[in-house]
């Protein structure tokens, strides 16, 4: 003990010129919008960095794992190829003779037959073209997360390089996964839905009754879905989708289903827990999806003098 304080008291005033270092730079980054912005944006690349050395480590070691998961994934794929409803349609590569004489049947042949249907992924339980020019998508890795905090993030291997920016919509096959808040170069960092301040706007699929969907803090496999009136009727089950009321997810992704409900004597409404489709443990891949038209529709309520909504201004 006596050592100790021998060098603290040799090196004291070291000690103290670095202390007082550390709080003027907290002061400077904290007092500036502009350094602030750049100070987190440079933090984030730098550990996106690390991140994403650590995880090829840890993929190198989990291959057998993802070689499973990625079998399970194509067998429900296919399933969704090969439904009862389409075993009787030919195939895209089949090329039905034309009738003698059919000029104009030749002619659609020759425009059509060449032209395959897009691919398509299987995201939040809704087929969407991987080149979909309406919701493009961008893949990422999610190369690290929390999820026993209040708050929690994901951090992507994706990044302005990759025309991903602040404010977009983050989903993955088992449905939506959460908003990007800041990026840098080649790594983003998103509010996850497990997040005390994300809201989602959603709805029930089988009535269309819309309510806005949060996570109250406890279960990463459950959230609660609010405003939905005592005069409906829930059962067990009811999927819960995303409304498309909002500029950042489109219409009847899959989120959920109600796993329970139940009527509180002060409220006019359902207290609503939906078992959420991520789980989050497992959440390895996801795609970030594109809204083109949300500029235009903020520039549109913005003149007209309307509120951004709760999920508008999530972190």
């Amino acid at each position: 003990m006596s050592n100790l304080f021998a060098f603290l008291f040799r090196f004291s005033g070291l000690l103290i010129f670095g202390l007082l270092e550390a709080v003027a730079l907290y002061l400077y980054i904290t007092s500036n919008s502009y350094h602030r912005a750049a100070f987190f944006n440079s933090a984030n690349a730098y550990a996106g960095q690390v991140l994403e050395r650590r995880m090829q480590v840890l993929d190198y070691f989990s291959l057998a794992e993802q070689n499973r998961r990625l079998l399970a994934e194509n067998a429900l794929l296919r399933q969704q190829i090969f439904r009862p409803d389409t075993a009787g349609r030919e195939a895209d590569s089949v090329a039905l003779p034309p009738l003698p004489g059919d000029t104009l049947h030749r002619v659609r042949y020759r425009r059509t037959a060449a032209r395959p249907r897009p691919d398509t992924l299987l995201l939040a339980r809704r087929p969407v073209p991987s080149h979909d020019p309406v919701y493009p998508l961008v893949p990422a890795r999610v190369i690290s997360q929390t999820q026993r905090a209040v708050d929690n993030y994901l951090t992507l291997n994706v990044g302005t390089a990759d025309g991903v920016v602040p404010g977009l919509g983050v989903i993955a096959a088992g449905g939506v996964v959460g908003r990007i808040k800041s990026v840098s170069a080649h790594y983003a960092t998103a509010t996850s839905l497990l997040h005390s301040k994300t809201t989602v706007s959603a709805k029930l699929r089988r009535d269309g009754t819309v309510g806005s969907l949060h996570w109250p803090g406890d279960d990463p496999l459950h959230a609660l879905l609010d405003y939905i009136p005592r005069q409906n009727r829930l059962a067990r089950g009811d999927t819960v989708v995303t409304s498309g009321y909002n500029a950042i997810f489109p219409d009847g992704l899959f989120i959920g289903v109600v796993d329970d409900f139940r009527k509180e004597a002060d409220k006019n409404f359902w207290t609503v827990r939906v078992r959420l489709g991520v789980d989050f443990n497992r959440l390895s891949h996801v795609y970030v999806v594109h809204m083109p038209t949300k500029a235009e529709r903020d520039t549109v309520e913005a003149h007209a003098g309307l509120k951004p909504t709760a999920e508008d201004v999530a972190p």
